[in-house]
């Protein structure tokens, strides 16, 4: 007879379930922002990164780049991003936060810091710092793979 595995043992069905958490904790504290995770994302490596283009923003943040084009669509109709196009190539557009972006980035940092400290609350600072280097050497070690 086949035996069911433990869910709560299985690192991923515990990624899935920190993830849905970390969603709705972002949600709990933005929902007035008008902002989800994913758009943070990408403004914040705009911030980073301003006039890099569409695809090589779409890696810097670990979207498809499908995905990554209508989230910026979503955040050109908001009025936070702008397409501007490449001197060297016309064809090649090139993004930057405007200035509503930077101001709705801005309003929200407090916030976004607020929702990583809640996201780790259940653990002991010296766990807290133990699991995000754990999860960061996690993740670059399938990314490097």
């Amino acid at each position: 007879m086949t035996q069911s595995i433990d869910l709560a043992t299985t690192p991923g069905h515990l990624i899935r379930r920190a993830q849905q958490i970390a969603v709705a904790i972002f949600a709990e504290h933005l929902s007035a922002a008008d902002i989800t995770p994913v758009q943070f994302a990408i403004l914040n490596a705009l911030l980073d990164s301003p006039g890099i283009d569409q695809v090589s923003l779409a890696k810097r943040v670990a979207f498809d780049p499908a995905t990554s084009g209508s989230v910026i669509g979503r955040l050109e109709a908001k009025g936070w991003v702008a397409r501007q196009a490449d001197p060297a190539d016309r064809r090649r557009k090139l993004l930057v936060v405007t200035p509503q972006g930077m101001q709705a980035m801005a309003s929200i940092q407090a916030d976004v810091a607020r929702v990583q400290a809640q996201i780790l609350s259940p653990l002991p600072q010296a766990d807290q710092e133990l699991f995000v280097n754990l999860l960061s050497r996690l993740v670059q070690g399938h990314e490097a793979a």
